[in-house]
């Protein structure tokens, strides 16, 4: 299992002042990404910031840094999977059922379209299925060209509380 989300309260989770799905927002929430940060100090060490949450869409975002990439200044491909399950973990948080205490993440695709060699890493995750146990978090990664780089499925257990 890799991220979860534990019981922190997130913010904008009713969707207020949401631009809506297909809107490229690029100004950080800083007291969301506060919160994401105090849940996933991974999120803090790769420096992800939100951009907007709700229980339909969340958007998330990466700046290319020297020491986050592989050979030929390449954003390395476990940071882009890092970004994607942190921001597909707190769409699912959005998404939990009464009582739940959590998720974890069970199981992940990655495909990968295209490297990303500077700027920022756009993640927009939407929630594809609301179970009982677990809810299917779908992230689309673009670059600042609105270039769709990669696309991750994810499934996130739900825990008890």
């Amino acid at each position: 299992m890799s991220s979860g989300v534990g019981s922190t309260e997130p913010p904008n989770s009713g969707g207020a002042g949401f631009a809506g799905a297909g809107a490229k927002r690029s100004e950080s929430d800083a007291a969301a990404t506060e919160l994401l940060h105090a849940a996933m100090p991974l999120a803090r060490e790769l420096g992800i910031e939100l951009l907007a949450a709700g229980p339909d869409e969340v958007e998330s975002r990466l700046a290319w840094e020297e020491r986050l990439c592989t050979a030929g200044g390449v954003l390395h491909g476990g940071v882009l999977m890092a970004l994607a399950d942190t921001t597909g973990a707190y769409a699912a948080f959005l998404n939990l059922p009464e009582g739940a205490g959590g998720t974890a993440t069970i199981e992940s695709k990655t495909n990968f379209f295209a490297p990303v060699r500077s700027g920022f890493v756009r993640a927009r995750s939407r929630p594809l299925h609301r179970g009982r146990t677990t809810i299917v978090v779908e992230t689309d990664l673009f670059d600042d060209a609105d270039r769709h780089v990669a696309r991750v499925t994810q499934t996130q257990a739900i825990l008890g509380g």
